[in-house]
């Protein structure tokens, strides 16, 4: 496996966040106000507090790059 390709790959996925985030935006807006809530004043997010909303949207864009490469 050489260097350039790895690197290859890294732009093709950056390439295509935007529109896999497009078609995760609910799930994007969830995980972001859950994150904008519990980071208030100078409280600082802490490890799992947004797990479950994370994880929707982990699943999301997993789903959306499977169709994409389908």
């Amino acid at each position: 496996m050489s260097g350039s390709n790895v690197w290859s790959r890294s732009r093709e996925r950056l390439r295509r966040f935007p529109e896999l985030l497009a078609q995760c935006a609910d799930e994007a807006a969830v995980y972001g106000k859950c994150v904008a809530a519990t980071t208030t004043g100078k409280q600082e997010l802490k490890k799992d507090m947004c797990a479950k909303e994370f994880e929707a949207l982990k699943t999301c864009f997993t789903n959306a790059a499977k169709k994409k490469t389908r």
